[in-house]
């Protein structure tokens, strides 16, 4: 059985802030995986984005939202060790 997440493993966005409550797989049912955001039909909907450059879009929203840039730093920092970016 599939480990249940507290955050997307892509982009470590907490699962229980996604409005659509997380992904969808290719069979229609939810990812426990992965957001809304980066997950859709089974897909990534960024399949070429690298983890730096995941970081960086993170980073950008955090500020959006008016986090301080070194909060912003300090949630992206553990991107790298999530499940899609361990291989």
């Amino acid at each position: 059985m599939q480990p249940i997440y507290k955050n997307c493993q892509s982009c470590r966005m907490p699962l229980k802030k996604d409005d659509k409550g997380g992904g969808t797989n290719k069979d229609g049912s939810k990812s426990t995986l992965y957001c809304s955001k980066c997950y859709v039909d089974g897909q990534f909907s960024l399949p070429d984005i690298t983890v730096g450059e995941m970081q960086q879009r993170v980073k950008g929203k955090l500020k959006e939202f008016g986090f301080p840039g070194f909060m912003a730093g300090f949630f992206t920092k553990g991107i790298p060790k999530l499940e899609r970016w361990k291989n």
